[in-house]
């Protein structure tokens, strides 16, 4: 049997017990689950990385306009914006998690990671630390699978899914995800990547899943953008060896306390939060009137 991935703590010691790389277990876990063979984990995981990266590429280069009209190409205008806030490199990495999550909201391609409204981070983070760090794909890949097996623990542990535990478990757990692949991508040590998890997991921690009109749109494409920069923070942190000082498996824990006591209009249900604002709730409405009208008439009159 393959390692199970019901804690943090038990996946060190599984590591450290048989000399293994932190994405093995993960490695086996995927093998042994889906029945398949190494070259064919490597191959999905490839195919899977090109998703991501066409997505990036998709919603910087073509039109990103959502049938509700609040996404209107907004990562290319970042991109493309003459003034840089920290540096050329930040931009990019902002621009590119919006760019992917916006293909989603646009109906497009992406890569569920771990959902499709927290679509844009592990794109807008990998592609940018590849490319500043000129990392070989098959590097980026194992962080892949790093992130994978952060998600495995989540899910076990509190959930992935913002009806059930708010955004702090889409957006965070996805965050969490690339902060563990960017540290050990950059050649950290299990406990760094842990920490920055845990480190991650601390800075949104209760954050609320409010959907505007229902849609995964507002405020989840900004939220993209922001938990990859928080991403990167907290692995720059890890990396240093500043501690986040909670251990990853109670902060985990304390994600899944958090999201069970959390009130159910916070949980995807458009009733609390930016969706039950005046704005939230115009928009809605219109969104609502411009659905019904292009439904089609379910009794059309006969000719004559």
């Amino acid at each position: 049997m393959s390692f199970l991935f019901s804690d943090f703590s038990g996946w060190k010691a599984y590591c450290e017990e048989r000399n293994m790389n932190l994405f093995e277990p993960v490695l086996e876990y995927e093998k042994d689950q889906k029945g398949r063979d190494e070259q064919r984990v490597w191959e999905g995981l490839g195919k899977a990385y090109e998703v991501m990266k066409n997505a990036v590429e998709t919603g910087l280069k073509e039109d990103m306009t959502s049938r509700s009209g609040m996404i209107n190409n907004g990562a290319k205008k970042v991109y493309k914006h003459e003034v840089t806030v920290l540096s050329k490199e930040f931009q990019n990495l902002i621009s590119r998690a919006l760019a992917a999550k916006e293909v989603n909201s646009c109906m497009g391609r992406i890569v569920a990671a771990p959902t499709a409204g927290a679509s844009g981070i592990l794109p807008g983070t990998l592609y940018t630390l590849q490319e500043i760090h000129n990392l070989s794909d098959r590097k980026i890949l194992e962080g892949l699978l790093v992130g994978a097996g952060i998600a495995l623990v989540i899910e076990q542990k509190a959930s992935l899914a913002g009806a059930v535990g708010g955004c702090q478990a889409e957006t965070g757990s996805a965050g969490a995800m690339a902060s563990g692949a960017i540290v050990y991508c950059l050649g950290g040590n299990i406990d760094q990547v842990f920490n920055a998890v845990a480190i991650t997991i601390q800075c949104m921690l209760g954050l609320v899943c409010d959907p505007v009109a229902g849609l995964v749109e507002v405020p989840c494409v900004v939220r993209n953008a922001s938990a990859a920069a928080i991403a990167n923070s907290s692995a720059q942190i890890a990396l240093a060896n500043v501690s986040g000082v909670i251990p990853v498996d109670e902060c985990v824990d304390a994600m899944g306390e958090v999201g069970q006591s959390m009130e159910n209009r916070y949980k995807e249900t458009a009733l609390g939060g930016l969706a039950a604002t005046m704005t939230g709730q115009k928009i809605s409405k219109s969104v609502l009137i411009q659905d019904i009208e292009m439904l089609p008439d379910e009794n059309p009159k006969e000719d004559n």
